[in-house]
């Protein structure tokens, strides 16, 4: 086998879409509208409204801050494959940088046209917390009545979850850092969704919803892009040199 061809470290790509596609199949079965209403009446007072929707911290630092953290990130790693295109170190890091790009981009794109798509109204909009929307099953109509929502999925949460397209990039070359960078994505991805829970912009379940669709984002830009299995990296090396003597 030629030393060029690149061999992916195993991974069960199809049942790490199966697990989150059987999530989400039940969440869209089981109406999940009595979990997020308990999770959310945690953070509200019927006088005061959610304990965060006036936080400095949560919207100045957790929200803006962070999303323009990720940004950067998003930036430099359209940087860094536009240098992979001339003759720099960045060349090998090439498939690993376009990936990054390709990922990030559909992972953080793809929440707005879904919240134009559903019209999910958020809680602190509901009569449940002081608003006037009414609140209806994902998959249900809206009343006419209703203002058009646009709090599904989690928007913000995907600021997060949208880096586990770090993990999958530096998993074949970088094992214990690609464990890093899935930790610290869960992690973020969960602390931004806390976040916007305990200021009524999302239940529960929306930020799982984002979490899940990130998740097969990454998953599936990684399996298209980057990668290589043994089997079929053995067949590229032997086309490889079968190129060669012929030639």
């Amino acid at each position: 086998m030629s030393h060029r061809t690149r061999v992916s470290r195993p991974f069960p790509v199809g049942r790490w879409l199966l697990i989150p596609a059987a999530l989400m199949a039940l969440m869209l079965v089981f109406d999940t509208s009595t979990l997020d209403f308990w999770f959310s009446d945690l953070f509200y007072v019927p006088s005061d409204g959610f304990v965060g929707r006036h936080s400095f911290f949560l919207e100045d630092i957790l929200h803006d801050r962070v999303k323009q953290a990720v940004i950067v990130i998003g930036v430099l790693a359209i940087i860094g494959f536009v240098l992979s295109l001339l003759p720099t170190r960045l060349r090998r890091w090439r498939p690993e940088l376009s990936y990054l790009v390709l990922s990030l981009a559909l992972a953080t794109s793809l929440v707005t046209p879904l919240k134009q798509l559903t019209n999910v109204p958020c809680p602190w909009s509901l009569v449940q917390y002081g608003g006037t929307e009414i609140h209806t099953p994902l998959l249900s109509a809206r009343p006419d009545t209703n203002k058009a929502g646009r709090c599904w999925p989690g928007g913000h949460a995907s600021s997060g979850f949208s880096l586990l397209a770090l993990f999958f990039a530096l998993r074949d070359r970088f094992p214990r850092a690609a464990r890093g960078a899935l930790i610290g994505a869960l992690a973020l991805g969960t602390v931004l969704s806390l976040g916007r829970t305990m200021q009524g912009a999302h239940f529960l379940s929306h930020n799982v919803w984002t979490l899940l669709f990130d998740w097969c984002i990454c998953l599936l830009c990684y399996r298209l892009l980057l990668y290589r299995p043994a089997v079929a990296a053995h067949n590229v090396s032997q086309a490889g040199e079968l190129r060669h003597e012929a030639a």
